[in-house]
């Protein structure tokens, strides 16, 4: 029964390497396509976040490939090495999609609020389930078991709370590049960056939810 439930997380693993793969696609190709508002990411970042008025947002550097976010708890936007000097059609749309969570937490975006109020209990959760689950296997505790899937919950729901923070991000990513200055033809290719980037979000909820019910089956099986 253990390896058997396996099975559940073959199709999302699936998923995760293919929008994985279509992510680092579109970033490659269109990282080498300059833009024509010809800034650098930290420059239209700046530009951008003054453009909403958000003139108390940082924009600082983050060591890293993609690790670019937005930081709620300290006002900054963190942009990583390979958006912040450059001035592709790909990083100036992830430059925008993480402005747009500086916005959403403006304007106060009640998914973005339920986000970041899930952190804590999603983070410990992720570390923490599992193995309480697992002790619960080997001692056939359905006290453990359900306590390790009560967590678990916890990590599920931020995964899916993230899903419509994503894509919101993306969809006033889209409408800014425009009115900051970049043509209808190159937003085509940051729309492209970005949708590939919201397939990984997909995936990691949809793994979640299988590791979920792998719980749920692997529980039954004591019981």
């Amino acid at each position: 029964m253990f390896y058997s439930t396996l099975l559940l997380l073959i199709p999302p693993l699936i998923l995760a390497i293919w929008a994985q793969s279509r992510v680092s696609s579109a970033f490659n190709k269109y990282s080498r396509v300059k833009s024509s508002i010809g800034e650098p990411g930290y420059m239209f970042a700046r530009r951008l976040l003054d453009s909403v008025g958000l003139y108390d947002v940082k924009v600082e550097r983050v060591s890293g490939n993609l690790t670019d976010h937005y930081d709620p708890t300290k006002k900054i936007l963190r942009l990583s090495d390979s958006t912040y000097n450059n001035s592709s059609i790909a990083a100036l749309g992830v430059v925008a999609h993480e402005a747009g969570h500086a916005i959403q937490h403006a304007k106060g975006y009640k998914p973005l609020v339920l986000r970041n109020l899930a952190v804590p209990l999603a983070g410990f959760g992720s570390n923490m389930a599992w193995i309480i689950f697992f002790v619960g296997l080997i001692f056939s505790a359905p006290f453990l078991l359900n306590a390790g899937i009560f967590l678990f919950l916890f990590v599920v729901l931020f995964s899916i709370i993230t899903l419509p923070v994503e894509f919101n991000a993306s969809s006033r990513a889209l409408k800014l590049l425009p009115v900051m200055g970049m043509s209808k033809e190159e937003v085509v290719g940051a729309k492209k960056v970005l949708s590939a980037a919201a397939l990984t979000y997909v995936a990691a909820a949809l793994m979640a939810i299988a590791q979920l019910l792998r719980m749920l089956a692997l529980a039954s099986s004591r019981n």
